[in-house]
């Protein structure tokens, strides 16, 4: 960092209306190649500015839009690859920093008799949230930004089937229960008897008697009970599994719709820009 730069970074703190007179006095006091660079300096539209007044003066605010933007970012990626994420979660955690910044941006532009405009200042705070990495430093923006579209998850691929996802195997259930089946124990139950000894005479008399063995349909009554309660809790495995794998799909989906949305909203902005370039053209084509 040069001896300039904390200079640097005072211009940028300055009411926007004397940013350019106070850049001009900082060259004249610098050396040669300082002030060259200086002068270099270019003056930030508003909304860049008022982003810069949040970076300054409200930290706190602005390094929230950072983490909430860059859980956003992570989370989609992981939807996106099939992860089961909370993505609503972090979307509306994300949509609350940017009311929060925008709020504070317009407040410490309202301090200067500025007024930026809402939406555009909530193009750039998302923009900024979800990017990788900066387009200029922070505190020292000065054109606007535009909220990123797919190439910011360049690598994620977003088109995974989501049948593959939801549909589980049809075989699971049977095959589990299968496996579960083999595991019942077959063998009779063990039954106490008591024998008299020889010589005929019962130790406890001739009340002792040999209890009864389960008859045959008895034990398939009970082996079909069990086959049954294995199957049902191998259905309700089945059942949860393939419920978080649907969870996941819907995940990566909204992923998906919001990253289509917002493409598609910049994309109308542009065209709407464009036209109205156009028609300016051309009523200066017929004044002229």
């Amino acid at each position: 960092m040069s001896s300039a730069d904390d200079s640097i970074d005072n211009l940028y703190k300055q009411p926007l209306s004397e940013f350019t007179a106070a850049r001009n006095t900082l060259a004249k006091s610098l050396s040669k190649d300082e002030a060259k660079r200086v002068r270099a300096l270019a003056k930030p539209n508003l909304v860049p500015w008022a982003i810069n007044q949040v970076y300054w003066r409200a930290r706190s605010v602005y390094d929230r839009l950072l983490k909430a933007g860059d859980r956003l970012r992570k989370a989609q990626i992981a939807a996106l690859e099939g992860k089961s994420v909370d993505v609503r979660a972090a979307s509306d955690a994300h949509r609350h920093a940017i009311a929060e910044a925008v709020a504070e941006a317009e407040r410490q532009a309202g301090a200067s008799g500025s007024k930026p405009s809402a939406d555009a200042l909530t193009r750039s705070f998302e923009a900024l949230s979800l990017a990788a990495e900066p387009p200029e430093p922070h505190g020292r923006f000065t054109e606007a930004m535009q909220p990123a579209g797919f190439e910011a998850l360049v690598g994620v691929n977003p088109f995974a089937s989501a049948k593959s996802i939801v549909g589980g195997q049809k075989s699971g259930v049977s095959r589990e229960s299968r496996v579960s089946s083999q595991s019942v124990d077959r063998s009779p139950s063990p039954v106490a008897s008591r024998q008299s000894p020889v010589g005929g005479h019962s130790a406890v008399g001739s009340r002792a008697a040999t209890l009864p063995r389960p008859t045959r349909e008895e034990r398939r009554a009970a082996e079909r009970e069990e086959r049954e309660r294995a199957e049902r809790e191998a259905a309700a495995r089945q059942h949860e599994a393939e419920l978080k794998k649907a969870d996941a799909a819907v995940a990566r989906a909204e992923a998906h719709e919001k990253l289509a949305r917002d493409t598609w909203e910049r994309a109308h902005d542009a065209l709407l820009e464009a036209r109205k370039a156009r028609d300016e053209v051309r009523r200066g084509s017929r004044e002229g």
